[in-house]
C-alpha cells in the first residue's frame, strides 16, 4: 500500500491506479502543498475510483461531486476528470472547495463496455437492491459498487455539514452519448418534485458549453437523480459528445468544460452570462418508451441522431405487437437503444418547452 501511496503522490495517475484495482482498494489519505499558493489540502483515497480532496487552512461553503465512468466507455468525462485529479495532487491547481471524485465502473472501463453485467446508472435510489430483470437484491458487483457510491455520496454530504452552516451541494454526473445528437452536449435536470428549477444552474451549465436542457418530470434510479432527491443537491447528468475509446477523444471540443470546472473547484470567479431563454434549448419528456418483450426493434436507423424529430403519427419503436407512434408535433428522439434489458428504459421522445 505504501507503494501505491508514492506512486499515486509522484504521478497524480489516479485513473491508472483505480484501473489496476478494478472493485477495491484499500483506504489512505496524504496532504499536498499548492506549488503557487502553498495551501494544503487533504487527499483521502476512500476505494478504488474513489478520491476526496479537502482544502485544510481555509473555510470552505460548497460540497462537489464530479463522477464520471457510471458507464466505462464513456472516456471523454473520465479523461477530463483525471486530469483534475492529477493537477490537484502534484499542486498545479489551487483547491477552494471540498470535492468528490468517483470513477464509477473501473471494470468496464477495462473492457471498453458500457458495463460488466448491468447498467449501473440505473442502480441508483435503492435500485441496486430490487427486482430489475436479473432478481432480488445484490447480485452482481456493479449493484454493490452502485451501493458503495450512493454511501460515499451519502457520507461526504453529512460530513460536509460538519464544516459550516449554509452549505450548497452539486453533483455533476458526467456521460457521453452512445450515439451522435444534433447538439452533442446536453443535460438531463432531474425532477424536482415541484420545486423550481434554477436558471444559475442552467447558466452554469451554458459556461461548460452545455445548451441543451432536458428537464425530467418523473423520478428514475440514475446518479444524478439519487443526489438531488435525497440531498437537495443541483445535480444533473451531463452528457458530452459521443462515446469513443480512450486517447481517441479530441479534448478541444471539452475545454469550456474543462475550464468552468478547474475555477468552480479552485474559487476563481466563473463570470457567468445574464440568463437568456434564447440562448438554451430546452425540452421535456413526452413519452417513456421502456422494452417489455423480448421482440423490441427501433423504427429507424443506427445513424439517426438524438433530438431529431418526427411528425405526428411516426411508429419510432415495435415492442411485441405494439407499434409506438410519435404523438405531439416537434416529438423527438433520445437515448435509443434496443439492447436494454426487459424492463428498462429503451427510448425516451421529448418536445421543446420553456422554464
Amino acid at each position: 500500500m505504501e507503494t501505491i501511496q508514492q506512486q499515486l503522490q509522484q504521478s497524480g495517475d489516479f485513473l491508472t491506479i483505480t484501473r489496476a484495482h478494478e472493485w477495491s482498494l484499500p483506504g489512505f489519505d496524504f496532504e499536498v502543498t499548492n506549488k503557487q499558493s502553498q495551501q494544503k489540502s487533504k487527499v483521502t483515497v476512500l476505494d478504488t475510483g474513489i478520491i476526496l480532496f479537502e482544502p485544510l487552512d481555509r473555510q470552505t461553503t460548497k460540497d462537489i461531486v464530479l463522477s464520471s465512468g457510471v458507464h466505462g466507455n464513456e472516456t471523454a468525462p473520465i479523461e477530463i476528470c483525471a486530469k483534475l485529479v492529477q493537477q490537484l495532487i502534484v499542486g498545479e491547481l489551487t483547491l477552494a472547495e471540498r470535492v468528490l471524485f468517483l470513477f464509477g465502473n473501473p471494470a468496464a472501463m477495462n473492457i471498453g463496455q458500457r458495463f460488466v453485467e448491468e447498467n449501473m446508472n440505473r442502480l441508483f435510489s435503492g435500485g441496486h437492491s430490487i427486482d430489475q430483470g436479473q432478481g432480488a437484491g445484490l447480485i452482481n458487483k456493479e449493484r454493490h459498487r452502485a451501493l458503495l457510491l450512493e454511501n460515499t455520496v451519502r457520507d461526504f454530504f453529512e460530513q460536509g455539514d460538519k464544516c459550516g452552516p449554509n452549505r450548497q451541494r452539486y453533483h455533476y454526473d458526467l456521460h457521453t452519448a452512445i450515439r451522435g445528437a444534433k447538439y452533442d452536449k446536453f443535460a438531463v435536470y432531474p425532477h424536482t418534485h415541484g420545486a423550481p428549477r434554477k436558471k444559475e444552474q442552467l447558466q452554469f451549465l451554458k459556461a461548460c458549453g452545455v445548451n441543451t436542457i432536458l428537464l425530467s418530470n418523473s423520478p428514475t434510479t440514475t446518479f444524478s437523480y439519487f443526489s438531488a432527491r435525497q440531498f437537495g443537491a443541483d445535480a444533473f447528468t451531463v452528457e458530452l459528445g459521443k462515446v469513443r475509446p480512450f486517447g481517441e477523444n479530441d479534448m478541444t471540443n471539452f475545454a469550456a468544460v474543462e475550464q468552468t470546472l478547474t475555477q468552480f473547484i479552485s474559487g476563481q470567479a466563473l463570470n457567468l452570462a445574464a440568463y437568456d431563454e434564447n440562448d438554451f434549448n430546452l425540452f421535456v419528456i413526452s413519452q417513456i418508451i421502456d422494452r417489455t418483450h423480448e421482440n423490441f426493434t427501433l423504427n429507424f436507423a443506427d445513424d439517426v441522431e438524438n433530438f431529431t424529430d418526427f411528425p405526428v403519427g411516426t411508429i419510432l419503436a415495435y415492442d411485441g405487437d405494439n407499434a409506438i407512434k410519435t404523438q405531439q408535433p416537434g416529438e423527438a428522439i433520445i437515448f435509443p437503444n434496443a439492447q436494454v434489458a426487459i424492463g428498462q428504459r429503451a427510448l425516451l421522445t421529448v418536445i421543446p418547452t420553456s422554464i
